[in-house]
């Protein structure tokens, strides 16, 4: 059952918009690999705004996934593409449909 989440919200420096979103669309393969991740989303909140959320049924699985590849690289190439810090959530989830 899909009980925990992570949910980022990333904001770009101006001029980096496009690459954040990039950054993020090629993700995606990464997140496909991880098997401890149930649903990975990628989201553009407003114009520099962009967040990721991400499912999973055990805390090592969220673990992993805090551990693993595209955590790596989004720290990598955070001082280039990011205004400030990402801020991560840790999150319960309520209800799941």
């Amino acid at each position: 059952m899909v009980k925990l989440a992570i949910l980022a919200r990333l904001e770009a420096k101006p001029g980096k918009e496009q690459d954040v979103a990039d950054f993020l669309k090629g993700a995606l393969p990464l997140a496909m690999e991880e098997a401890g991740t149930i649903n990975w989303f990628a989201l553009q909140i407003g114009p520099s705004t962009f967040g990721i959320f991400d499912t999973f049924e055990t805390q090592e699985g969220r673990a992993a996934h805090l551990g693993g590849e595209i955590a790596k690289a989004l720290m990598a190439n955070a001082p280039d593409l990011l205004a400030v810090d990402p801020v991560l959530e840790m999150v319960d989830l309520l209800a799941v449909k």
